[in-house]
Formats: structure tokens, sequence, C-alpha cells
């Protein structure tokens, strides 16, 4: 019931962390070694924006061509690494692939827009004669997409952690001894959607801040708000021990929702299926509602008022199994 220390996960996730790593020093080196190789042949201020006939209407000064893209890949690549602190997430082939497929496409758009941005500038005495910029910004966005799905599929090579085997017995719950089941399950494909939104929602912002594109920037702010919501509900954590329960949402755990073990009555298994439930996500109303991440077996708790909530999560036989052990110690089940 007690969860011990894998020693390989551990390592694993170290040398990925190491190797994440030192991708972000290797792209941010060449967002910073560019501009400065090419400086003596640069206009100072360079061309920033393109209009929809492709010429340049809009200047700023050249360190820009540095900033902007360096600060940029500092937020995006911290945000992948973040996830990779997670060991499900680095130990899953699932979770592991996008987090790399992140880095990947972050690095090459990111240089590849400093790269168009440039090379159009370069050579110029002036600004307003920085050459046109049409398909090019396609085929950055084409080739990060192609680097991104290509360093996805090369990382799902290593561990695939399991959840371990359900074991439903009573749990030694002897004075002093803190027992604790943590657990989570996820949908992969929301995650690669999720995934899919953030990465355009970025482009979006990118190519409007470079000047490249002229869509408006509520199109970014509307597909960050899209992913954000489908990485809330991609994952589900649920945690158990003598403080009760805490159901945590999203790849880092947050938002989370706490449930003290005086308002709960038991708990037990039962199969749901998106079918049953209305779909996936959180469904139903408060009192009666399930977060379905992936049909299956699935956690069901009733509240001392009535409520319940059913959690699609991994090894909910030895969670409620505890659940049920605690809620008897601590004096709250209903007689």
């Amino acid at each position: 019931m007690t969860e011990t220390k894998d020693t390989s996960a551990t390592v694993f996730r170290t040398r990925f962390l190491l190797a994440g790593a030192a991708w972000f020093i290797l792209v941010a080196a060449v967002l910073v070694a560019v501009p400065l190789v090419f400086s003596d042949r640069l206009p100072d201020p360079v061309a920033t924006h393109w209009g929809p006939s492709g010429g340049p209407d809009r200047s700023a000064p050249a360190v820009i061509l540095t900033v902007v893209p360096l600060v940029l890949w500092a937020v995006l690549a911290a945000s992948c690494l973040g996830f990779g602190r997670r060991r499900r997430l680095v130990t899953s082939r699932a979770g592991r692939s996008g987090i790399v497929a992140g880095l990947a496409w972050s690095g090459i758009f990111l240089i590849g827009v400093q790269a168009v941005s440039i090379a159009a500038n370069l050579g110029r005495s002036r600004w307003q004669d920085a050459a046109p910029i049409t398909w090019q910004a396609i085929l950055v966005v084409a080739v990060a997409v192609a680097c991104a799905m290509l360093a996805g599929w090369a990382a799902r090579r290593g561990p695939d952690e399991q959840p371990p085997a359900p074991d439903a017995a009573v749990p030694d719950l002897a004075p002093g001894r803190r027992v604790v089941w943590v657990s989570s399950a996820s949908a992969p494909l929301l995650l690669v959607l999720s995934g899919a939104a953030l990465a355009a929602s970025a482009a979006f912002a990118v190519l409007r801040l470079m000047g490249l594109s002229g869509h408006a920037w509520q199109t970014a702010a509307v597909l960050a708000v899209v992913a954000l919501a489908g990485f809330a509900f991609s994952t589900v954590s649920v945690r158990v021990s003598s403080e009760g329960m805490r159901v945590a949402f999203g790849p880092l755990r947050w938002p989370a929702r706490r449930v003290p073990l005086d308002r709960i009555d038991r708990a037990w298994v039962e199969e749901r299926y998106p079918s049953q439930v209305g779909g996936w996500g959180y469904r139903g109303l408060p009192g009666r509602a399930t977060i379905m991440v992936r049909g299956g077996a699935c956690l069901v708790v009733r509240y001392t008022s009535g409520g319940q909530l059913a959690i699609s999560v991994d090894d909910a036989d030895r969670g409620a199994a505890l659940l049920n052990a605690l809620v008897a110690r601590h004096g709250t089940r209903s007689p």
C-alpha cells in the first residue's frame, strides 16, 4: 500500500531532465549566437512586421531579434521541463513523448522564426528594404511540427510504467504507521490535442509578435484557453491518506480539491464508461458527478451528505479499501 522508491525510474528521470536542460542550453545558444554573427550585416532598426502583401511595414531595434525569441524559449522550455519533473509522466511513453515533442517544436520553431527574420533583413541598408516574407512562415511551422512528431516518436523508447496489480486487501493501520495511496489516470489523446492547441497558440503569438502574421492576438488567447482546459481534464490524480482524499487535475496536479475524512461515508469500485455518463471530462452536477478520463474501473466515493463522486483512476480497488479503512478508524462511517 505504501509507495517504494524506484531507483531505476529516478535515474531515468534525472537523465531525461539533464538531456532536456542540454537542449535548452543548445537552443538558447543558437538564439543568441546567430544574431551576433550577422549583426554587422543587419540594419538597425530591423524590419519586424510584414503586412498581408508580404512587405515590411514595421520596425524595432535589432536587439529584439535576440531578446524576444530567447524570452519565449525560456518560458516554453520551463513549462515543458516542469512537466518533466513528474515521474509518472517521464516514465510513461505517452507523457514522455508529449514533453519531448513540446521541447522540439518550441526550439525548432523559434530558431526558424529568428532565421527567417534575419534572412529578410540581411544585407539591407534600411529596414524598409527587407525582403518579403510569405511562404517562409508556413515552412517554419511545417518543419517544427515534423520535428516534434519525429522527436515524440523517438521518445517512446524507454520504460513505460504500469500501475501495480490490484490488491483490495484491508491495509494495516497499526498505530503510528502512515499509509498513503496515490494513483492517477490520463487520456493520451486529450494530452496530444491540448498540446497541439498550445503549440498553435504559441505559433500565432510568436508570428504576430515577430510580424510574420496579421492574425489577431485573440486567436492565440482562445487557443491557449482551450489548451489549458484540455490539460486540466487530461489527467486526474487521487491521493488518499489520514488527512482525507485529494483530487488533483492536470499533469501538474493543479488545481486540486480536498475532501476530509469526516465528509466521507464509504467508497467502492464501479465500471463506468463515457457513453454511460455523457462523455469525457467533468460530467454531471455537484453531488452526483463523474470525472471521466478513461472508461473502466472508477473509484466511487459517497459523502455523508448523500452525494457521490466517481473518478476514473487506476488501482481503484486499493484506493477504496484504504479509504474505507481510514473512515472506519476515524469513526465517521454511517450506521
